[in-house]
């Protein structure tokens, strides 16, 4: 497991969502409607609507689990072209995904496991490489700063 240790902006946050999106087949976005006005943020969904999979009321996702029987609508998407391209140009950091401005805790799935996890509000990321190649492309990326963890 490899830990992000610094925001990941611009140029090194563009290198990280196109490795995210060459291996991940699906990524999620979360709506909290615990946390006041959601207006504007259907927008954002919109714009994805060509890749989205589904809504879910989940109390749990990639990096959060909720109490008190508290819920957000959990989006899933296809990881493809047209999201890509939404993700690349919406914001310009990973922790930017955060409300009340845009959906929070963009994370990113392969084969239905979690594989980037990210929790915006923490300003924390875990990603989980399945194999060398993929821990070589992460720590390829110039301007990364990651640490290893154990698992």
């Amino acid at each position: 497991m490899l830990s992000i240790e610094r925001n990941p902006k611009n140029q090194v946050y563009l290198e990280l969502i196109d490795l995210c999106f060459d291996v991940c087949d699906e990524f999620h976005l979360v709506v909290r409607t615990d946390m006041g006005s959601i207006q504007g943020l259907e927008e954002i969904i919109s714009k994805l609507k060509a890749s989205l999979i589904e809504m879910r009321c989940e109390s749990t996702w990639a990096s959060t689990t909720l109490g008190d029987d508290q819920t957000a609508n959990v989006y899933y998407f296809h990881a493809d072209e047209n999201a890509k391209k939404i993700i690349r140009l919406i914001a310009k950091s990973l922790y930017q995904w955060e409300m009340p401005n845009l959906p929070e805790d963009l994370s990113f799935f392969k084969q239905g496991r979690v594989w980037l996890a990210t929790s915006s509000h923490e300003e924390q990321c875990f990603i989980y490489p399945d194999n060398d190649t993929e821990v070589s492309r992460i720590k390829s990326i110039e301007g990364l700063r990651i640490q290893e963890l154990e698992d």
